[in-house]
């Protein structure tokens, strides 16, 4: 794998979801991945997951294939291991036990990284032996297509390994520069979502207008532009600072009107049958499938003409560093 010649066999502890899209991910690009799972029964499923996911990164040009063993023990799984991927429930007592038991099993030089979404790495390094070797990376799900994977970590050049790996992977990193609850997608994703309900809760709109509003309008846009450079684009021929210092009080005045619901029974059942009309039936698993079929086409579309965030196809590296 270019990049990283240093991590050759990375270790996946928690077979769940993101389990099988990371070992697909470190699998397809031509690595030899252990898995254990507490969860002995739990092999049938990650291994279906896992071949769905091996499929659509094959469609996307991982052209490679490294065997993946399932372990019955975590001695097993973390043997000769250079990369433990962790993935367990989003639970402090549950991943500071597992921390113990890896730490007593591996040199301190191996990294521990968590695929957490909303623990901090403060909380999650308490009582390490070794917390330089810890390492947050939150990927979006399902993390073997959605580009994105957020780092953080005190230690700089465990931070900067992440880093290396994930880009050599293909995906889009970004470092946070503060530990945060959320990283940085999840804030602004928990924004918009405290937002989208109270609209259904005051009665603004119903959940598929919501959702048809988002999906056509910024969604789109902030797709390829993002935040801050949708709105430099929305002050004119004076960017961003035309945007803030004219309109920025207008942007004020509708900061000023949003709010804050309390997800009541009353709220909770308007979001669910909203939800339920929305999908007409189909079941997650139909769309689940949908939904990774328009990423899959997103993708290939964003490899070939790139964004205006990075200047460049965000998947191009599927090929150049995957694919080779």
């Amino acid at each position: 794998m270019m990049g990283t010649p240093s991590i050759s066999k990375p270790a996946i502890v928690g077979a769940g979801l993101i389990g099988a899209s990371m070992a697909a991910m470190f699998s397809k690009a031509g690595l030899a991945v252990t898995v254990w799972d507490p969860n002995a029964d739990s092999e049938t499923a990650f291994r279906s997951r896992l071949k769905g996911a091996s499929d659509q990164l094959a469609s996307l040009g991982w052209a490679n294939d490294g065997a993946v063993t399932w372990c019955n023990s975590l001695e097993e799984a973390l043997a000769d291991a250079d990369w433990v991927q962790e993935n367990a429930p989003e639970t402090l007592p549950v991943k500071h036990k597992l921390y113990s038991d890896i730490e007593t099993i591996l040199s301190p030089q191996t990294i521990i990284a968590s695929s957490t979404s909303a623990l901090t790495w403060t909380e999650l390094a308490e009582g390490m032996q070794s917390p330089s070797r810890l390492v947050t990376v939150h990927p979006f799900n399902p993390a073997h297509l959605m580009p994105l994977v957020e780092i953080y970590s005190r230690d700089n050049q465990t931070a900067a390994v992440a880093t290396t790996l994930f880009s050599s992977l293909g995906k889009e990193t970004v470092v946070l520069k503060q530990d945060a609850v959320g990283q940085i997608a999840e804030r602004m994703a928990s924004a918009l979502r405290r937002e989208a309900d109270h609209i259904v809760a005051e009665g603004i709109a119903d959940v598929t207008a919501v959702d048809a509003a988002l999906v056509h309008g910024p969604g789109l846009r902030w797709s390829i532009a993002g935040a801050h450079l949708s709105y430099h684009l929305g002050g004119g021929s004076g960017g961003i600072d035309h945007y803030l210092s004219h309109l920025g009080p207008s942007q004020e005045h509708r900061w000023a009107s949003l709010g804050t619901p309390h997800l009541s029974a009353d709220v909770c059942d308007a979001l669910v049958k909203g939800v339920a009309e929305e999908t007409d039936g189909l079941s997650v698993a139909a769309l689940e499938d949908r939904r990774d079929q328009l990423l899959i086409e997103a993708l290939r579309l964003r490899q070939s003409v790139g964004t205006l965030a990075n200047n460049s196809g965000t998947t191009e590296h599927f090929r150049t560093t995957i694919g080779e």
